[in-house]
């Protein structure tokens, strides 16, 4: 069952002793000293937190995280947060991923978050949305909309009074951190919402847009043109494209470069890799600095930082 933590004090190092249990990267930049009062309750699952915590002083911090993910809602009078490099509405909740966030506030806040384990988030995500390839790399820091962000805020009085009240079912336990994980990646832009949507564009694509991409699947790793994708597929070159705009706004094209760009990221991942530019000639691509653009554009990260993480 969840371990319960519950810590009350007055002096500045216990909040970030506290906090790093939780997240190691979390840092108390700035603290007023005066007046100091701190009140932290969280339940701790395998690869899942849930935290709530009241801090009356005036705070600057921070936060960088790289195994994890955070979503976080801080209540203040006069609360200010930046993530992903620009300010974004306090009033909601918000999800950090590797590039980081800083609040600050002046008097007092009250924060409620859920931290997640990376990689045991993305095998739930994977089974969930049925992409085996999916990487919770690239987040949008605001929700959606206001509705996924109300419905965030329920899950987490949900999922925390419940853990808090349960004695000894690990099922249940399970299934509340699973909430927890799929609510929050569904609150927020994420490559679960991508994978899903994607899903569900598939399971409605034309038959022929199916056996292309199938096809395109299975052959990513070796030189393909889009003649051949269309011969697959039964259709002409110009038919298939059409085709491919109407059911999934992409091209054939497009597809299979996300589809070679998600496997070299994978086998980056694994660590197995010799070099960068061993991985982009393997998946198809003939220009590493190409591949290493089209990385960052779509994991937020050089492809040599994952291999060195890895």
């Amino acid at each position: 069952m969840g371990q319960i933590l519950r810590v009350r004090s007055h002096g500045v190092d216990d909040v970030e002793r506290v906090w790093k249990q939780f997240i190691p990267g979390a840092r108390l930049d700035r603290v007023d000293p005066r007046n100091i009062a701190f009140a932290w309750t969280s339940v701790e699952l395998p690869g899942f937190s849930t935290v709530s915590y009241e801090l009356g002083a005036g705070v600057h911090s921070s936060v960088r995280v790289d195994e994890q993910f955070m979503a976080c809602r801080l209540v203040a009078d006069d609360a200010r947060v930046e993530a992903e490099g620009r300010a974004i509405d306090p009033r909601r909740p918000w999800v950090t991923s590797e590039a980081g966030a800083e609040a600050q506030w002046a008097r007092s806040a009250r924060v409620r978050a859920f931290v997640f384990d990376r990689s045991d988030a993305e095998r739930i995500a994977r089974l969930a949305s049925g992409d085996d390839r999916l990487v919770l790399r690239r987040m949008e820091p605001e929700g959606r909309s206001r509705d996924a962000t109300t419905q965030w805020e329920r899950a987490f009085v949900h999922v925390s009074t419940s853990l808090m009240s349960l004695h000894d079912d690990d099922l249940i336990a399970a299934e509340l951190r699973r909430h927890a994980l799929l609510t929050t990646l569904s609150t927020f832009s994420t490559p679960f919402v991508e994978a899903v949507e994607r899903q569900r564009q598939r399971s409605a694509a034309p038959r022929t847009v199916r056996r292309a991409i199938a096809f395109i699947e299975e052959h990513a790793r070796e030189p393909l043109t889009l003649e051949e994708i269309a011969a697959a597929s039964g259709m002409s070159s110009r038919g298939l494209q059409h085709a491919f705009r109407r059911a999934l706004d992409t091209t054939p094209t497009e597809y299979l470069r996300r589809v070679r760009l998600s496997g070299a990221h994978e086998e980056l991942r694994a660590g197995t890799a010799v070099s960068v530019a061993d991985v982009a000639r393997r998946w198809g691509f003939s220009s590493a600095s190409r591949f290493a653009r089209y990385h960052r554009e779509h994991y937020g990260q050089n492809p040599a930082q994952i291999a060195r993480m890895f």
